[in-house]
């Protein structure tokens, strides 16, 4: 189902797509490929929302930095000084996070309104698709970039990102939902497995620092599932790898109303964000990010999986998050 959403203040109508499957219903935004609301049973069949978002396209407009629901892109996570250097050139990027490059910059994919068109039988698939000029954030190449959001037939919600480009690049996009298996309230009390036997050291800008470090004895091991608690926004180092198919990596479970969520990437880190720094109408905590991407400043990083597209090369990436109740 298609419907308006809002218009811009420019006047660029947003529209909403809604697809069900399953028990679980799921709204899409053209304005940032935005994962609107996503909605699935608890253990006791009652449904509830279990990502943040807002009622209304004002909402997101006032409340753009923390990226809710959004696709981000080019770059998804930091990269340092707001530069970056590939075949010899250097190239300069917007900086708005201190001296850094955050999520696309200043008008990254988030803030784009994209082509939507159903796919797929029975209404379960939207595929959402934009260019990047060249030049368009300080980025190279005439980027082409699709995202397919379909419902699998038990309900998991299957992410499919495919792009090319007429010069070499950097690309690294995500979706930046933050999930609260409750519906409500503080989801520091939720459980978290993630198979990572490492993660990226940060300095203060949260710019990776050194060599990834062993979670063994730390804060950081979440190799069996125990309470999130708070104080995370960092890059967990996945133990497959980058990988052709997606593998499940993580496990997300909330005691209360029984609800689980797996995520499945092909992708080689998961940034797991607890929200600390969340303000109005939501409270520090409200919600927890789990982006599955590569790892922070990597065109910076030739020791990190790469992340360059060249022309005639085709990127592609999948994440699945997948509902169930216990």
């Amino acid at each position: 189902m298609n419907e308006l959403f809002g218009t811009l203040p420019d006047g660029t109508p947003v529209h909403r797509w809604t697809l069900e499957r399953a028990g679980v219903r799921v709204r899409v935004l053209s304005y940032g490929g935005i994962v609107q609301s996503l909605e699935a049973p608890d253990r006791d069949g009652n449904t509830a929302g279990v990502v943040l978002g807002f009622a209304d396209l004002d909402g997101y407009l006032r409340h753009p930095e923390p990226y809710f629901g959004a696709l981000v892109g080019r770059y998804a996570n930091r990269i340092a000084g707001g530069r970056f250097a590939l075949d010899g050139r250097t190239y300069t990027l917007a900086r708005n996070n201190g001296p850094n490059s955050l999520h696309g910059g200043e008008r990254g994919f988030d803030k784009r309104v994209w082509d939507v068109e159903p796919v797929g039988d029975g209404g379960h698939g939207v595929r959402l698709s934009l260019i990047s000029p060249d030049g368009e954030e300080g980025y190279p190449g005439r980027v082409e970039i699709s995202v397919t959001y379909t419902l699998e037939e038990r309900g998991a919600l299957r992410i499919d990102y495919e792009a090319v480009t007429d010069a070499p690049t950097v690309l690294n996009p995500t979706n930046h939902s933050y999930f609260n298996l409750g519906g409500s309230g503080h989801a520091g009390g939720h459980e978290l497995r993630v198979a990572a036997s490492r993660i990226t050291p940060v300095d203060a800008g949260l710019i990776p620092a050194g060599e990834p470090e062993d979670v063994t004895g730390t804060r950081f091991d979440f190799r069996r599932a125990r309470k999130v608690g708070s104080g995370y926004d960092h890059n967990f180092c996945l133990d497959k790898g980058v990988t052709a198919a997606a593998e499940e990596v993580v496990e997300l479970y909330d005691p209360a109303s029984g609800r689980a969520l797996t995520v499945a990437t092909t992708e080689p880190g998961l940034q797991v964000y607890t929200a600390d720094q969340l303000g109005e109408p939501f409270a520090p905590g409200d919600g927890i990010a789990l982006e599955t991407q590569h790892f922070p400043d990597s065109p910076n990083r030739p020791d990190f999986p790469g992340t360059v597209l060249r022309p005639g090369e085709v990127f592609r990436s999948r994440t699945v998050y997948g509902f169930s109740a216990r």
